[in-house]
Protein backbone atom coordinates (compact mmCIF):
# COMPACT_ATOMS: atom_id res chain seq x y z
CA UNK A 1 0.00 0.00 0.00
CA UNK A 2 1.51 2.94 -1.08
CA UNK A 3 2.20 6.19 1.59
CA UNK A 4 -0.17 9.31 1.04
CA UNK A 5 0.06 11.83 3.55
CA UNK A 6 -2.38 13.96 1.25
CA UNK A 7 -5.32 12.83 -0.61
CA UNK A 8 -5.22 13.04 -3.87
CA UNK A 9 -8.57 15.26 -4.31
CA UNK A 10 -7.42 17.81 -1.66
CA UNK A 11 -9.77 21.36 -2.19
CA UNK A 12 -8.00 23.73 0.03
CA UNK A 13 -9.01 27.38 -0.81
CA UNK A 14 -5.01 28.79 0.20
CA UNK A 15 -5.21 31.40 -2.05
CA UNK A 16 -8.36 32.55 0.24
CA UNK A 17 -5.92 33.08 2.94
CA UNK A 18 -3.38 35.40 1.37
CA UNK A 19 -4.08 38.03 3.14
CA UNK A 20 -3.78 36.92 6.54
CA UNK A 21 -0.28 35.09 5.61
CA UNK A 22 0.75 38.11 4.14
CA UNK A 23 0.28 39.98 7.16
CA UNK A 24 2.13 37.04 9.39
CA UNK A 25 5.11 36.96 6.63
CA UNK A 26 5.19 40.96 6.62
CA UNK A 27 5.33 40.93 10.43
CA UNK A 28 7.88 38.40 10.79
CA UNK A 29 9.94 40.03 7.63
CA UNK A 30 9.95 43.75 10.23
CA UNK A 31 10.89 41.27 13.46
CA UNK A 32 13.63 40.00 11.44
CA UNK A 33 14.74 43.54 10.32
CA UNK A 34 14.67 44.47 13.87
CA UNK A 35 16.14 41.72 15.32
CA UNK A 36 19.31 42.16 13.36
CA UNK A 37 19.62 45.29 13.44
CA UNK A 38 19.20 45.54 17.44
CA UNK A 39 20.18 42.11 18.73
CA UNK A 40 22.63 41.39 15.28
CA UNK A 41 23.97 38.11 14.62
CA UNK A 42 26.29 35.54 16.88
CA UNK A 43 29.12 35.47 14.26
CA UNK A 44 31.33 32.74 14.36
CA UNK A 45 35.44 32.83 13.72
CA UNK A 46 34.68 32.71 9.64
CA UNK A 47 33.22 36.55 10.16
CA UNK A 48 35.06 37.04 13.29
CA UNK A 49 38.29 36.09 13.30
CA UNK A 50 40.79 34.68 15.62
CA UNK A 51 43.66 31.48 15.90
CA UNK A 52 44.10 28.79 13.07
CA UNK A 53 46.06 26.10 14.33
CA UNK A 54 47.73 23.15 12.22
CA UNK A 55 48.35 20.31 14.22
CA UNK A 56 50.04 16.72 12.58
CA UNK A 57 49.71 13.71 14.56
CA UNK A 58 50.76 9.88 14.78
CA UNK A 59 47.52 7.90 13.75
CA UNK A 60 44.34 9.22 12.79
CA UNK A 61 42.26 12.03 15.01
CA UNK A 62 39.53 11.76 16.62
CA UNK A 63 37.65 14.58 15.76
CA UNK A 64 34.87 14.62 18.17
CA UNK A 65 36.95 14.13 21.49
CA UNK A 66 39.59 17.10 20.63
CA UNK A 67 36.72 19.38 19.81
CA UNK A 68 35.04 18.41 23.10
CA UNK A 69 38.33 18.76 24.64
CA UNK A 70 38.84 22.46 23.50
CA UNK A 71 35.40 23.22 24.01
CA UNK A 72 35.70 22.64 27.51
CA UNK A 73 38.24 25.46 27.78
CA UNK A 74 35.10 27.86 27.44
CA UNK A 75 36.96 30.21 24.98
CA UNK A 76 34.44 30.90 22.75
CA UNK A 77 33.63 28.91 18.97
CA UNK A 78 35.87 26.07 17.99
CA UNK A 79 35.86 24.25 15.02
CA UNK A 80 38.08 21.20 14.32
CA UNK A 81 38.79 19.62 10.91
CA UNK A 82 40.38 17.12 9.02
CA UNK A 83 43.29 18.91 6.87
CA UNK A 84 43.92 16.77 3.75
CA UNK A 85 44.76 13.65 5.77
CA UNK A 86 43.41 12.06 8.63
CA UNK A 87 46.65 12.61 10.86
CA UNK A 88 46.60 16.56 10.01
CA UNK A 89 43.81 18.61 11.73
CA UNK A 90 42.83 22.36 11.56
CA UNK A 91 42.13 24.46 14.69
CA UNK A 92 40.47 27.27 14.81
CA UNK A 93 39.48 29.16 17.80
CA UNK A 94 38.18 32.75 19.16
CA UNK A 95 40.78 35.13 20.49
CA UNK A 96 39.25 36.08 23.96
CA UNK A 97 39.91 39.69 24.30
CA UNK A 98 41.76 39.37 27.96
CA UNK A 99 44.13 36.78 26.26
CA UNK A 100 47.06 37.24 23.93
CA UNK A 101 47.52 34.81 21.25
CA UNK A 102 50.47 32.73 22.67
CA UNK A 103 47.88 32.41 25.88
CA UNK A 104 45.39 30.76 23.93
CA UNK A 105 48.08 28.45 22.01
CA UNK A 106 49.40 27.11 25.39
CA UNK A 107 46.52 26.13 26.88
CA UNK A 108 45.75 24.49 23.61
CA UNK A 109 48.53 22.65 24.26
CA UNK A 110 48.11 21.72 27.98
CA UNK A 111 44.62 20.13 26.68
CA UNK A 112 45.71 18.16 23.47
CA UNK A 113 47.99 15.49 25.24
CA UNK A 114 44.81 13.94 26.47
CA UNK A 115 42.64 13.12 23.43
CA UNK A 116 45.31 12.77 21.35
CA UNK A 117 48.50 9.51 21.79
CA UNK A 118 51.71 9.57 20.60
CA UNK A 119 53.75 12.16 19.13
CA UNK A 120 51.90 16.03 18.32
CA UNK A 121 53.67 18.39 15.52
CA UNK A 122 52.65 21.83 15.82
CA UNK A 123 53.07 22.99 12.61
CA UNK A 124 52.21 26.16 12.27
CA UNK A 125 49.32 28.69 14.43
CA UNK A 126 48.43 32.25 13.07
CA UNK A 127 45.83 34.70 13.69
CA UNK A 128 42.48 35.36 11.21
CA UNK A 129 42.22 39.33 11.08
CA UNK A 130 39.13 41.04 10.73
CA UNK A 131 40.06 42.30 7.17
CA UNK A 132 39.31 38.80 5.82
CA UNK A 133 36.49 38.29 8.10
CA UNK A 134 34.98 41.12 6.53
CA UNK A 135 35.81 40.13 3.36
CA UNK A 136 33.98 36.88 3.80
CA UNK A 137 30.65 38.36 4.91
CA UNK A 138 30.98 40.55 1.80
CA UNK A 139 31.43 38.04 -0.32
CA UNK A 140 28.41 35.93 1.42
CA UNK A 141 26.39 38.40 0.72
CA UNK A 142 27.14 38.82 -2.57
CA UNK A 143 26.75 35.01 -3.10
CA UNK A 144 23.05 35.49 -1.64
CA UNK A 145 22.09 38.44 -3.82
CA UNK A 146 23.90 37.13 -7.09
CA UNK A 147 21.62 33.91 -6.60
CA UNK A 148 18.51 35.61 -6.67
CA UNK A 149 19.56 37.78 -9.62
CA UNK A 150 19.72 34.43 -11.17
CA UNK A 151 16.73 33.20 -9.96
CA UNK A 152 15.10 36.12 -11.52
CA UNK A 153 16.52 35.69 -14.67
CA UNK A 154 15.94 31.98 -15.37
CA UNK A 155 12.01 32.31 -14.43
CA UNK A 156 11.87 35.50 -16.36
CA UNK A 157 12.74 33.49 -19.28
CA UNK A 158 11.41 30.39 -18.34
CA UNK A 159 7.55 31.70 -17.81
CA UNK A 160 6.84 35.45 -17.93
CA UNK A 161 7.82 38.73 -15.78
CA UNK A 162 4.91 37.80 -13.33
CA UNK A 163 6.61 34.37 -12.20
CA UNK A 164 10.15 35.64 -11.93
CA UNK A 165 8.84 38.74 -9.64
CA UNK A 166 6.84 36.00 -7.34
CA UNK A 167 9.76 34.00 -7.23
CA UNK A 168 12.16 36.47 -5.99
CA UNK A 169 9.71 37.98 -3.21
CA UNK A 170 9.10 34.76 -1.90
CA UNK A 171 13.57 34.07 -1.66
CA UNK A 172 13.89 37.23 -0.37
CA UNK A 173 11.27 36.50 2.27
CA UNK A 174 12.60 33.08 2.93
CA UNK A 175 16.05 34.41 3.16
CA UNK A 176 15.06 37.55 5.44
CA UNK A 177 13.37 35.02 7.75
CA UNK A 178 16.30 32.49 8.03
CA UNK A 179 18.70 35.62 9.49
CA UNK A 180 16.04 36.66 11.81
CA UNK A 181 15.82 33.04 13.13
CA UNK A 182 19.62 32.91 14.00
CA UNK A 183 19.60 36.34 15.30
CA UNK A 184 16.19 35.48 17.47
CA UNK A 185 18.28 32.07 18.56
CA UNK A 186 21.57 33.39 18.78
CA UNK A 187 22.81 29.65 17.05
CA UNK A 188 26.16 30.59 15.48
CA UNK A 189 26.25 32.27 11.82
CA UNK A 190 29.27 31.11 9.92
CA UNK A 191 30.22 30.21 6.31
CA UNK A 192 28.33 26.90 6.39
CA UNK A 193 25.44 28.79 7.54
CA UNK A 194 25.90 30.88 3.66
CA UNK A 195 25.96 27.51 2.46
CA UNK A 196 22.54 26.76 3.84
CA UNK A 197 20.80 30.02 3.08
CA UNK A 198 22.17 29.17 -1.11
CA UNK A 199 20.45 25.32 -0.51
CA UNK A 200 17.42 26.71 0.89
CA UNK A 201 17.61 29.34 -1.91
CA UNK A 202 17.74 25.88 -5.02
CA UNK A 203 14.91 24.30 -2.62
CA UNK A 204 12.25 26.87 -2.34
CA UNK A 205 13.24 27.71 -5.97
CA UNK A 206 12.42 24.28 -7.19
CA UNK A 207 9.23 24.08 -5.05
CA UNK A 208 7.92 27.00 -6.33
CA UNK A 209 8.45 26.06 -9.97
CA UNK A 210 6.79 22.69 -9.57
CA UNK A 211 3.87 25.12 -8.76
CA UNK A 212 4.68 27.64 -11.38
CA UNK A 213 4.68 24.72 -13.90
CA UNK A 214 1.02 23.33 -13.06
CA UNK A 215 -0.54 26.94 -13.14
CA UNK A 216 1.22 27.32 -16.14
CA UNK A 217 -0.30 24.17 -17.59
CA UNK A 218 -4.10 24.73 -15.71
CA UNK A 219 -3.82 28.03 -17.60
CA UNK A 220 -3.72 26.47 -21.16
CA UNK A 221 -6.07 23.60 -19.95
CA UNK A 222 -8.96 26.20 -18.19
CA UNK A 223 -8.85 29.45 -19.72
CA UNK A 224 -12.04 30.24 -18.92
CA UNK A 225 -11.55 29.48 -15.10
CA UNK A 226 -11.24 32.48 -12.89
CA UNK A 227 -7.60 33.04 -11.69
CA UNK A 228 -7.99 32.48 -7.77
CA UNK A 229 -9.61 29.19 -8.36
CA UNK A 230 -6.96 28.21 -10.82
CA UNK A 231 -4.45 28.82 -8.71
CA UNK A 232 -6.31 27.03 -5.73
CA UNK A 233 -6.19 24.05 -8.00
CA UNK A 234 -2.73 24.25 -9.24
CA UNK A 235 -1.25 24.19 -5.73
CA UNK A 236 -3.99 21.23 -4.66
CA UNK A 237 -2.27 19.19 -8.12
CA UNK A 238 1.28 19.53 -6.38
CA UNK A 239 0.46 19.30 -2.77
CA UNK A 240 1.06 15.83 -2.57
CA UNK A 241 4.05 15.99 -4.31
CA UNK A 242 5.45 19.22 -2.02
CA UNK A 243 4.18 17.59 1.24
CA UNK A 244 5.81 14.43 0.55
CA UNK A 245 9.11 15.76 -0.62
CA UNK A 246 9.54 18.13 2.58
CA UNK A 247 8.79 15.57 4.71
CA UNK A 248 11.39 13.26 3.91
CA UNK A 249 13.98 16.30 3.76
CA UNK A 250 12.86 17.21 7.10
CA UNK A 251 13.21 13.10 8.49
CA UNK A 252 17.12 13.49 7.14
CA UNK A 253 17.87 16.55 8.54
CA UNK A 254 16.50 16.25 12.29
CA UNK A 255 18.66 13.20 11.82
CA UNK A 256 21.38 15.15 11.04
CA UNK A 257 20.76 17.88 13.43
CA UNK A 258 20.36 15.71 16.44
CA UNK A 259 22.96 12.92 15.65
CA UNK A 260 25.22 14.93 13.37
CA UNK A 261 27.67 16.74 15.78
CA UNK A 262 28.30 20.45 16.62
CA UNK A 263 29.82 20.61 13.45
CA UNK A 264 26.79 20.59 10.98
CA UNK A 265 24.47 21.55 13.88
CA UNK A 266 24.06 25.14 12.44
CA UNK A 267 23.39 24.19 8.62
CA UNK A 268 20.81 21.45 9.86
CA UNK A 269 19.24 23.54 11.71
CA UNK A 270 19.27 26.93 8.50
CA UNK A 271 17.71 23.55 6.52
CA UNK A 272 14.83 22.60 8.91
CA UNK A 273 13.81 26.29 9.14
CA UNK A 274 14.55 27.15 5.59
CA UNK A 275 12.17 24.26 4.45
CA UNK A 276 9.16 25.43 5.92
CA UNK A 277 9.81 28.49 5.42
CA UNK A 278 10.22 27.74 1.44
CA UNK A 279 7.25 24.95 1.39
CA UNK A 280 5.25 28.04 2.72
CA UNK A 281 6.27 30.92 0.92
CA UNK A 282 6.12 28.64 -2.55
CA UNK A 283 2.06 28.30 -1.69
CA UNK A 284 1.29 31.55 -0.15
CA UNK A 285 3.54 34.57 -1.29
CA UNK A 286 4.90 33.17 -4.89
CA UNK A 287 1.65 31.86 -6.14
CA UNK A 288 -0.91 34.74 -4.67
CA UNK A 289 1.39 37.70 -6.27
CA UNK A 290 0.38 36.72 -9.41
CA UNK A 291 -3.27 38.01 -8.41
CA UNK A 292 -1.69 41.25 -7.81
CA UNK A 293 0.60 41.43 -11.26
CA UNK A 294 -2.36 40.28 -13.31
CA UNK A 295 -1.18 37.29 -15.00
CA UNK A 296 -2.27 37.92 -18.55
CA UNK A 297 -3.94 34.37 -20.88
CA UNK A 298 -4.57 36.49 -24.15
CA UNK A 299 -1.94 35.15 -26.03
CA UNK A 300 -2.27 31.55 -24.90
CA UNK A 301 -3.53 29.68 -28.66
CA UNK A 302 -3.57 26.39 -26.38
CA UNK A 303 -7.46 24.60 -26.65
CA UNK A 304 -9.78 25.03 -23.59
CA UNK A 305 -11.76 22.13 -22.78
CA UNK A 306 -14.47 21.13 -25.34
CA UNK A 307 -12.52 23.43 -27.96
CA UNK A 308 -12.02 20.99 -31.18
CA UNK A 309 -8.22 20.67 -32.00
CA UNK A 310 -8.08 20.73 -35.82
CA UNK A 311 -5.37 18.28 -37.78
CA UNK A 312 -2.60 20.13 -39.08
CA UNK A 313 -3.57 21.09 -42.71
CA UNK A 314 -1.35 19.42 -45.52
CA UNK A 315 -0.11 20.91 -48.20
Amino acid sequence: MLLKLVPDDTKVKFIELRKFAYALSLSMIVLSIGLYFTKGLNYGIDFKGGIMMEVGTDGTADIGAIRTALSGLKMGDVKVQDFGAKNDVLIRLELPKDLTMDQVVAKVKGVLPSVISGKIDYRRKETVGSTVSKELISDGIMAVALSIGAVLIYIWLRFEWQFGMGAVLALIHDVTLTIGMFSLTGMEFNLTTIAAILTIVGYSLNDTVVVFDRIRENLRKYRKMPMVDLLNLSINDTLSRTIMTSFTTMIALFALFFLGGEGIHGFSAAMIWGIFVGTYSSIFIASPILLWVELRREHDTSPGPGMEVLPPRKG
